[in-house]
This record gives C-alpha cells, sequence and structure tokens, in this order.
C-alpha cells in the first residue's frame, strides 16, 4: 500500500511539474520517470531500516534484500538511464549519500548543461562517477595504494586525485586535479559501468540550496532532465547529518591527505588514512 500510494503521489506530482501524459516511464522527451524498489541500495536492518557496518558507511552485501528486488524492471532502468545518457542529456539517481544529477563527463556539451541547470559557478568542479576501482586508473594517477582504495571505495566519499589525459579537458578545465566518486549504491554503480565513459556527477539541486533525499525535493528540476530514477528516500528526511554528501578527500600529495568537506563519513575516513595507512594532514 505505501508504495501504491508512492507511485500514485509521484504521478501527480509528474503531471504537475511536466505536463499530462510525462508521468511515471511513461511518454517520450524529457521528464520521465523510473521506479526502483525503494530500499535505496543498502542492506536492510532488524526492522527494516539500512544498517550501517562499523565505519558508519552503507555496506550492501551479496544475497541481501537489496540483491533481491534486482528483479523485473531494473535492467530496463539501468538501460534506460543509459540511453538517455548517451543521447546527451542529464539524469537525476539515488547514490549512497544524497540524489544526484549525472551526465556523460567526456560529454562537454552535457557537462554545460549540468552547469545551466544548478545555475553553478563555472569555476566550481564537478566529480566523475565510476563503476569499479579498476577504471579509475585510466581516469587518474594514483600515488596510493590499490588496498587504500578500496579501504573507502566504493562508499561515501570522494578522492581528489591528478586527473589523467584521457579525461575531457572540457571538464573542470582550471584545474590538474578531479574529485572521483564510486557510490555504494548498486543502481548508479551498474549504470556507470554500463557507459562508455566516467559519469560527471552533482547534487540533485539548485547551487546553494540543500541536498535532496528524495526525488519530489527536487521536482522543479525535473522539466529539464531526460530522466527521473526513483529509489525512494535516502536516509531519515528530517536529519541534517543525512545531508551532508560525501567526505571529500585530496589524496594528491604523496604520503598526506588534505579534508575539503567534512561530509558524512569524516571520522572513518580519517581513521582509515591516519591508523592504517600513516597518511598526515597536510597542514602538518
Amino acid at each position: 500500500m505505501a508504495r501504491a500510494a508512492r507511485v500514485l503521489a509521484l504521478a501527480r506530482a509528474a503531471e504537475a511539474a511536466l505536463g499530462p501524459g510525462l508521468g511515471p516511464g511513461l511518454g517520450p522527451g524529457r521528464g520521465r520517470l523510473v521506479l526502483l524498489p525503494p530500499a535505496g541500495g543498502a542492506r536492510p536492518g532488524p526492522r527494516g531500516e539500512p544498517a550501517e557496518d562499523g565505519g558508519g558507511r552503507w555496506r550492501q552485501e551479496p544475497g541481501s534484500a537489496a540483491e533481491a528486488w534486482r528483479g523485473a524492471g531494473w535492467t530496463e532502468a539501468v538501460a534506460a538511464a543509459a540511453d538517455a545518457l548517451q543521447a546527451g542529456g542529464l539524469v537525476a539517481v539515488p547514490t549512497d549519500t544524497v540524489y544526484g544529477v549525472a551526465c556523460l563527463a567526456q560529454d562537454s556539451a552535457a557537462v554545460r548543461s549540468i552547469y545551466s541547470l544548478k545555475g553553478r559557478n563555472g569555476a566550481k568542479p564537478l566529480a566523475i562517477c565510476l563503476g569499479d576501482v579498476e577504471r579509475l586508473y585510466r581516469y587518474c594517477h594514483v600515488n596510493v595504494s590499490d588496498e587504500l582504495l578500496r579501504d573507502l571505495l566504493p562508499g561515501p566519499v570522494t578522492l581528489v586525485l591528478e586527473r589523467s589525459e584521457e579525461l575531457n579537458k572540457d571538464l573542470n578545465p582550471f584545474t590538474s586535479l578531479v574529485g572521483v566518486r564510486i557510490p555504494d549504491h548498486p543502481f548508479i554503480r551498474e549504470l556507470a559501468q554500463a557507459c562508455p565513459g566516467p559519469l560527471a556527477l552533482t547534487s540533485a539541486n539548485l547551487s546553494a540550496q540543500g541536498s535532496t533525499l528524495s526525488v519530489l525535493e527536487f521536482q522543479d528540476l525535473w522539466p529539464h532532465l531526460s530522466l527521473v530514477v526513483d529509489g525512494g528516500p535516502i536516509g531519515d528526511l528530517q536529519s541534517p547529518k543525512c545531508r551532508l554528501g560525501s567526505t571529500v578527500v585530496d589524496l594528491s600529495v604523496p604520503g598526506k591527505f588534505s579534508i575539503i568537506r567534512p561530509g558524512c563519513a569524516l571520522t572513518p575516513t580519517v581513521e582509515i588514512l591516519k591508523k592504517k595507512y600513516g597518511l598526515v594532514p597536510e597542514s602538518s
């Protein structure tokens, strides 16, 4: 019943925002809405809520409920989102932290569209999103161990590294660095793996406004998007902590790290970097 009510509410919101005939999963053109099961990619806790691991990060386990609901419509949703991206569109997607808007990072026109959509300062960089650690080496010059990368990724962390020559020169042309995300959410990771290159990823909100935890919170953006993928609420809508976004850490200087944004995973991230790998804060 709860899911049926949500579908109906979203259908009505979509019609109001986009016009008749462009409700969930229907109609040609822009602003289509695709509904995923509302688990958000995290494995359920003992009372049905998402469970955290000891470091405060969401972890999905094989054979969990999150795996079980990858049934009818999952593959089609990934394919629809990949098609929209490869056509130059912008797609709203759930991540392990907040909702995001993605485009193909190698598509310069699509990158410009994201800046226009958000009213974003052109000097503020966009992160790239990948589906697995292996692809990171193609687009970044890495000076930390593979083990360190895999201790932090996938997860709610953005790693800032030296960009490689493979990355679109029109993406953040003002810096030699790039932030890399591999979210711990099965949908966006499969979507990234289905695309020929990295995604450019930013939060689904206008610049200077709060991050969003449900698709209804950014419905003003729907008419400008090719697809909106609804994975249900991400975390507690009433909790400011759930809107912090990823922890952003600069690892471009060998042996050191610098926290650019504390985000939602600061404590476990710093603990891993300092205690396990002996990195020191760059200010030291």
